[in-house]
Formats: C-alpha cells, structure tokens, sequence
C-alpha cells in the first residue's frame, strides 16, 4: 500500500488559515496526511489588531481557537513554534519535535521592519500579535493611570508617536482619537493636554493611496488632534524620546512603530534567496528551484508588471493565494502536474480612520466617511464567512454596520 503524501502547512495567519479550509473543503485529506503548525492555538485577525492596541475593541474579538474552524479530525495541528527549516532534508524543527514532508507550505508571516534605526527593538512597541497589542492597551491606560499621580506633570506620559503613517499606523492613529476623549473622561485629563504625533519619513502619509483619499483622511485625522510631521525620517529611538533626522526630539513615553514589515527571520536563515525576508516565488507560488515548497502571504514576494513593484503584503492577496496553493496541492497530490498560476485580484483597499470613517477605493470609485467603514466592516465579515461560515459571523463579526 503506497504511503500517503505528507502536507505540511506552517503558520495559522490568513493564508496558512485558508489554506487548511480549501484543502479540507477539497478532500485532499483523503489523499494526503495534512498537518497545520501554529505556535498559538487561535488564528487571530492582523487587519483589526489597531483597534484593541488603542482599545477600542476586546483583543478576544480579534482571535478564534484553530479547532473551531479547522476539522482536526481531517487537518492535525500541533501547537508549537517553528525553529527551523531544512529544505535539503525536507524536514521542519519545531520546538519540541521534527516533522519531515513532501510538501512544505510556508505561511509563517511577518516580523517588524526597523531598517537598521537604532533603538527600536528596545524602545518602541508594535503591533503584531495578540500579546502586543494587549500590552499597549495596557500601557497606555497606566500612563494615563499615572499622569495625576505625578506632583510635576510629565507631558510625555500623554505624549504618544506613531512611527510610520502606512495602513496601521494611520489606523492604529484613528482608533486612538476614539480611545483618548473616554480616557480623559475616565482620569479626570484634558484633552489638550494629549499629543499624537504621526511621523512618516516618506513624503505623503498613505504611500501610494489616491491623494485625495490621503487628504480626507489627513484633514479628519487632525481635527481630531492628530499632529503630522511628513517627510520626517527618525533617526534614533532611545528611553522616552524619539529623535528625528531634522533635529527636533519629541519627549514620549509610549512610542509605537508602524514603518512596515518584513518576512520571517526562518525563511532567510533556511537558505532561500530572499528581499527582506521575503521569496520572489514562481507564478504557482513555489520557491524557485524547490518543487515541494509553497511560500504565500508576507513571506511570498510577488511583482506587479504593470508598476514593476512588489504588491504589499496585504490579509486580500494572502486569501487568494490560499486559494491558489490548495488548488496546486490538491493537483499534485492526485497526479497532475499541470499547476494554476497565481493572479492578484485587487478588489478595493479600505482604510478605517476610527469610528464610523474610514477611506477606500473598490475598483475604480473612491468611498469616504460613513460609507467606506460600513465596506471595511463588509471585507472584514466576508473573511470570516469564507472561513467558518455564517456560525462564525456571528460570533466574532461586526455586525453593527450603519
């Protein structure tokens, strides 16, 4: 009796996620041992993680136990970290075992881009998991907590910098402006006594977004308070201060950094050619010259021929990867060797500025306020949908659309 292929999926984000779906939903377990590793036991939402950073939203909302979503009857899963990869010996170390396969799926996601600043690691907090985002909630609560304790007040405890002004930081910048008026209320601090700095070394907040679209967000962002300093590169990051390339130093005790990522650490020390930890994958989302390996989501780099520019890593292009890689995994499993090229399908990109507004483009129309957070709210509800159905909608959707 011939042995089963063995699938090996790394990572429990968007593309790791749907990747188990799809293959579940095609069968291929009956024709392949297929194993999901997640060093959590929850998959958890990256696209919301903005909202209980500044804690406008429960982190629990954000996160969904992998067994209720994924048949572990059909799909095991093992709950450890990833150590390495050895591609040659086709095995994976994890923390406490070895696995070996015969195809290798890589969705270990992402780790901050600092871009050599010096400082960062020690001095600034991101957001990129569960726990992070926990831990910056909290954070910013005591500096409010401890802000009339003090018998000279501190103006850096209410002074807080987003680094970066792409999609999170301007986000995690709109949730804020929801947060601060409840937790001036809360401490008994007034308003104008709370910065935001947004600083963004490129020359325009939303990098490459429609300029208008920018200009709506940037204008509603500042009557809100939000103060920005564009085209300002950081220099250096140390204890309590940010120093910026012109000179000036903003003193603040909660620095939050938000200036893009980069691919896991574990692709580049396996030996793959990588660009900031990133693979420039083949058009069926292999690894170049590795037949028995699939990179997807901020681990894949794809080149979009129309700007010559790699499409960003975006929750939109990892699902369709999914898609993708199932469909090839389910070919080769079965005998065929004729495999499905991967085409991104940009929908629409919806950026929330907190609240009920928010900016977008879907196709070619550009959407505002009201209306654009209502479609963010329908994007986020679809996921979940292609994920658990309308049982998981329900539970952990948003529901509140108007």
């Amino acid at each position: 009796m011939n042995r089963k292929p063995k699938i090996v999926i790394l990572g429990a984000g968007y593309g790791g996620m749907m990747t188990a779906n799809r293959l579940k939903k095609a069968n291929a377990y009956q024709d392949a041992d297929i194993t999901l590793v997640n060093k959590h036991n929850y998959h958890y939402q990256t696209t919301w993680l903005h909202e209980p950073a500044a804690g406008t939203l429960h982190h629990d909302r954000t996160r969904m136990k992998i067994d209720s979503v994924i048949d572990t009857n059909k799909i095991r899963f093992i709950k450890e970290a990833v150590v390495k990869i050895n591609k040659e010996e086709k095995k994976v170390v994890l923390e406490k075992s070895e696995l070996d396969y015969d195809y290798l799926v890589i969705g270990l996601g992402s780790e901050p881009e600092t871009f050599g600043i010096p400082g960062v690691k020690e001095h600034a907090f991101s957001i990129r998991s569960v726990n992070s985002v926990r831990l910056i909630r909290e954070h910013i609560e005591y500096m409010f907590a401890n802000y009339n304790k003090q018998e000279e007040k501190q103006e850096d405890l209410l002074t807080f910098v987003v680094a970066g002004a792409g999609f999170t930081g301007i986000e995690f910048v709109g949730e804020l402006t929801e947060r601060i008026p409840e937790l001036c209320e809360e401490y008994d601090i007034d308003r104008k006594k709370v910065k935001i700095y947004s600083v963004e070394a490129a020359p325009t907040a939303l990098p490459g977004f429609d300029e208008e679209l920018v200009e709506y967000a940037m204008n509603h962002l500042e009557s809100k308070g939000v103060q920005f300093k564009i085209n300002t590169p950081i220099k250096e990051v140390q204890d309590g201060v940010v120093l910026l390339a012109d000179g000036e130093e903003i003193k603040s005790q909660t620095i939050v950094w938000t200036t893009g990522i980069r691919g896991s650490s574990i692709v580049d020390d396996a030996g793959f050619e990588t660009m900031r930890g990133r693979v420039k994958v083949e058009k069926d989302l292999r690894a170049p010259g590795h037949d028995d390996v699939f990179i997807i989501g901020d681990c894949a780099l794809i080149i979009n021929d129309e700007i010559d520019r790699p499409y960003p890593p975006t929750a939109q292009i990892a699902i369709q990867q999914a898609y993708t890689c199932a469909k090839n995994l389910k070919a080769l499993i079965t005998g065929k060797t004729e495999l499905e090229e991967f085409k991104p399908d940009i929908k629409g990109t919806v950026a929330s500025l907190g609240g009920k507004e928010a900016i977008g483009l879907v196709g070619d129309k550009k959407i505002y306020g009201h209306s654009a957070s209502t479609v963010k709210k329908l994007i986020d509800n679809r996921y979940l949908y292609m994920l658990g159905g309308m049982p998981l909608v329900l539970k952990k959707g948003k529901l509140n659309l108007f």
